[in-house]
C-alpha cells in the first residue's frame, strides 16, 4: 500500500507535568512514523512538508530508521522550521505556543504523488494547506476512490500575538468536511467548531450529509466515538478507553490515532475495526514521551 501524508512538521519542546523537558520531532512526524511502523517493508509512506534547509539533512538521516518512508516530497526552505512549545498543566490539558509557522503547502507539491491507496491530511498548524488546495486534491482523486482522512486539529485554533493558540470556530467547516471520506476531531474541537453553536450531535449530523462516511471524536483516556450513517440514521459506536498504567505524555496521541485509523480503514474498509484498532495504538503512545519511541508501535503491525 501507498499512503500520502500532508501536514506541517514541528520541532516540539514538551514541558511535562512531572518529567524533564523533551525536544523531539512533532506535528506530522507522528502521523508519518505511525504509518511507517504499522506498514510493511514493501509499503510506502510519502510525506509532503517543508523544513528549514539547515534542519533538512538531520531529519532525512533520522527518517532512515523507517526504510518504507519515501522522502522525495520533503522540500527545503530558508525560513525557520515551525517551533512548538507544549506546556502541560496535567496529563491532558496544555498551553500550546507556536512560532515560525510554515507557509501553506501548495498543490504543486502534492499533485505528482496522488497515485496512492490513501491520503491523510492532518492540520497540524491549522495553516498546513489552503481550502483551495484541499479542493484540488479532492477533485484529483474523486473518481479513483482514494480515501481521504481529514483531521481538523489546529484548524480550530487561532494564534495570539504572543504565539499562544486559542480555540475559535471555523467559518468554512462544511467546505473542509465536504467529500472527505473520514473526519477526525477531539471533543474540544468539535465543541467549538461551528459559528452556529451546534451541539456535537447536530454537527455530526451535518457532516454526514456532506459525503463523510465516518466521523471520529476522540475523548482522551475515555476512548472515542465513531459516527456513521446506516439506513439514513446516524449510528454512534463508543470505543471504551483503555487503562494505561503510568501514562507519560499525551502529545501526539491524536495524530497516532488518526494514522492508525486511516491505515486500518484503507486496509479493511471497516470503520468500527479501524476506530477500535486506533484506540489501542493511541493508548500505547501515551506510555511514551515525545516521538522518539514511535517505532515501538511496530508491535501492532501484525494485529
Amino acid at each position: 500500500m501507498k499512503f500520502l501524508v500532508i501536514g506541517h512538521l514541528c520541532l516540539d519542546v514538551i514541558h511535562p507535568v512531572d518529567e524533564p523537558e523533551v525536544q523531539s520531532y512533532g506535528g506530522i512526524y507522528y502521523s508519518v512514523a505511525t504509518l511507517a511502523s504499522l506498514s510493511g517493508e514493501n509499503d510506502r509512506i510519502i510525506p509532503v512538508f517543508g523544513i528549514n534547509k539547515n534542519d533538512y539533512e538531520p531529519l532525512i538521516q533520522h527518517l532512515k530508521q523507517f526504510p518504507n518512508v519515501d522522502t522525495s516530497a520533503i522540500f527545503q526552505f530558508d525560513e525557520p522550521t515551525n517551533n512548538v512549545h507544549l506546556f502541560y498543566q496535567n496529563k491532558e490539558t496544555r498551553i500550546e505556543c507556536s512560532k515560525d509557522i510554515s507557509k501553506p503547502i501548495q498543490f504543486e507539491r502534492i499533485k505528482n504523488y496522488l497515485k496512492v491507496d490513501g491520503i491523510l491530511i492532518n492540520m497540524i498548524s491549522g495553516f498546513d494547506i489552503a481550502l483551495s488546495t484541499l479542493d484540488e486534491t479532492r477533485m484529483a482523486v474523486r473518481e479513483k476512490n482514494i480515501p481521504i482522512h481529514f483531521d481538523y486539529h489546529s484548524l480550530t485554533l487561532g494564534i495570539s500575538p504572543n504565539y499562544e493558540r486559542f480555540r475559535r470556530p471555523v467559518a468554512d467547516w462544511r467546505r473542509w468536511s465536504f467529500m472527505t471520506d473520514t473526519v477526525q476531531l477531539n471533543e474540544e474541537e468539535i465543541g467549538g467548531l461551528t459559528l452556529e453553536k451546534l451541539t456535537e450531535q447536530q454537527t455530526v449530523g451535518h457532516m454526514l450529509t456532506l459525503g463523510v462516511k465516518g466521523l471520529v471524536v476522540t475523548r482522551g483516556e475515555r476512548g472515542a466515538s465513531l459516527f456513521f450513517n446506516e439506513h439514513k440514521k446516524v449510528i454512534r459506536k463508543d470505543i471504551e478507553g483503555l487503562a494505561v498504567e503510568r501514562p507519560r505524555d499525551a502529545t501526539g496521541c491524536g495524530d497516532v490515532f488518526g494514522a492508525a485509523f486511516h491505515f486500518q480503514f484503507v486496509k479493511n474498509n471497516d470503520l468500527l475495526a479501524a476506530a477500535t484498532f486506533a484506540n489501542q495504538v493511541a493508548a500505547a503512545k501515551a506510555k511514551m514521551v515525545g516521538s522518539d519511541d514511535i517505532r515501538q508501535l511496530k508491535s501492532f503491525a501484525t494485529t
